[in-house]
């Protein structure tokens, strides 16, 4: 007889996130018993491009640089207790990854984990290019990757992996790849993958469903922020979720809460595309049951499609960017002069982007049209940020070094300066045959 719950939390909704998240959602999950998952989602889009570059410059390296804090304070407790471990932190090196968690058992005295690794969603490799070349003709590519669905990290846990490693996966198939080994679902059973994928989906940011992005005091008030709850799903049969979160944490969660998380980010709720399925939304019903515990039913889904969706990172130039403080009685319009000086004396190598952070910078345009029609205010606190993109890193440099120079050349009273120069990447997406990208796993064993 299968459990009537699967129960899944999750510990991180993006590469950066609090690394202290996961105890309390393990405790929960402990404490609740039955079967538990635990997952961390943290690849994005440019996190996965960073990993390519950071793997280019340190072979061993390439997954999420957080790894080891992420998993050393839960790993003992989750193996010993049976909470299995889901996670794209592979990023660019899911093997890589691998072999650290093994090492990190190691340290802590653990027996070797059973590790599998999906594999798969990188394209970018000689016999795989075809797939998307023509999409990106002309373009300087750092990577290549389709977001695989759940069917490889369902394989793996029935197969007995207490942790699977993944690289790019769409972020719900987190989620859905456990249901679907628990339930032993038909891997057509599109109403029952669409629940799990909203669930999925109402978990993969994290605190987000907890009221972290909700969060605006006076409007949308949230307790205990500093303090959130990491969200956790009760998965029934059906694919029905109730979501949750550990008591005595902070954060809220209720039917707003899951509402706006239910919808972020998703581009028509009658068709949410995922390489598992087609989920409507049509006939959601999002229920209070108590405190801190919301009900989503009525998710219905259609059959998955026929195409993967790639995402290729390409190389752009550089940015650059410059800042210096000024205060005080006339602050406003030192940092405008000081801005005209660099745009003289960086005229006709490209546009340079003007915000004055305090005064006009969420608002303010690329080309500085929109700040220049501004009347001059008497801001006494101003902070004025430059920027620009070059295509080559020499040129891009006159700017950091023109906004140092600002120091004693004027205007008067100028401080704090910051300066940054980096590369940059851009993104385009295009589909390729489901068919052409095959999705596998395999198991990692401890290194000797």
């Amino acid at each position: 007889m299968r459990e009537p719950l699967l129960r899944i939390g999750c510990a991180a909704g993006f590469s950066g996130d609090r690394v202290d998240a996961a105890g309390p959602v393990v405790e929960a999950l402990i404490a609740a018993g039955g079967p538990a998952v635990l997952i961390f989602e943290t690849l994005a889009e440019r996190t996965l491009a960073l990993a390519q570059l950071s793997r280019r410059s340190q072979p061993e390296g390439g997954y999420e640089p957080l790894l080891v804090e992420l998993l050393r304070p839960v790993l003992e407790r989750c193996l010993k207790a049976g909470v299995r471990i889901v996670s794209n932190f592979g990023a660019a090196h899911p093997v890589g990854a691998a072999r650290r968690i093994h090492a990190l058992a190691r340290e802590l005295g653990l027996p070797p984990p059973r590790i599998a690794v999906v594999e798969g969603d990188d394209l970018n490799l000689p016999d795989r290019r075809a797939l998307w070349a023509e999409a990106a003709v002309g373009l300087k590519v750092v990577s290549a990757n389709a977001y695989l669905g759940a069917e490889a990290i369902a394989d793996a846990l029935l197969e007995g992996a207490q942790i699977v490693v993944c690289g790019r996966v769409a972020d719900p198939s987190l989620t859905v790849g456990p249901a679907l080994a628990h339930f032993g679902w038909r891997r057509d059973d599109w109403d029952r993958l669409a629940r799990a994928t909203m669930a999925g989906h109402l978990l993969e940011c994290g605190a987000q469903v907890s009221g972290g992005y909700y969060a605006d005091p006076g409007f949308k008030d949230v307790p205990g922020l500093a303090n959130l709850g990491y969200p956790i799903a009760e998965i029934d049969a059906e694919g029905d979720c109730t979501i949750t979160k550990p008591a005595g944490t902070g954060g809220r969660i209720d039917e707003h809460t899951v509402k706006e998380q239910l919808l972020y980010e998703v581009h028509d709720p009658l068709a949410y595309l995922t390489p598992d399925v087609v989920a409507d939304l049509g006939e959601a019903e999002v229920t209070q049951l108590g405190p801190d515990r919301v009900r989503l039913t009525g998710v219905r889904g259609h059959p998955r499609p026929a195409t993967l969706k790639v995402n290729i990172c390409h190389e752009t130039g550089w940015l650059a960017e410059g800042e210096i403080s000024y205060a005080g009685a006339r602050a406003e319009a030192r940092a405008r002069l000081a801005a005209q000086v660099l745009r003289e004396r960086l005229q006709g190598l490209g546009p340079m982007r003007v915000d004055l952070i305090g005064v006009s910078s969420l608002f303010a345009d690329d080309d500085g049209r929109w700040l220049e029609a501004q009347d001059v205010g008497e801001a006494r606190d101003v902070r004025l940020r430059v920027a620009w993109r070059q295509s080559d890193q020499a040129s891009a440099e006159r700017l950091p070094r023109e906004v140092t120079a600002l120091y004693t050349c004027g205007p008067a009273g100028g401080g704090g300066v910051r300066t940054a120069l980096r590369p940059r990447l851009g993104t385009m997406s295009c589909l390729v045959p489901r068919e052409r990208v095959p999705a596998s796993h395999r198991f990692i064993e401890e290194a000797a």
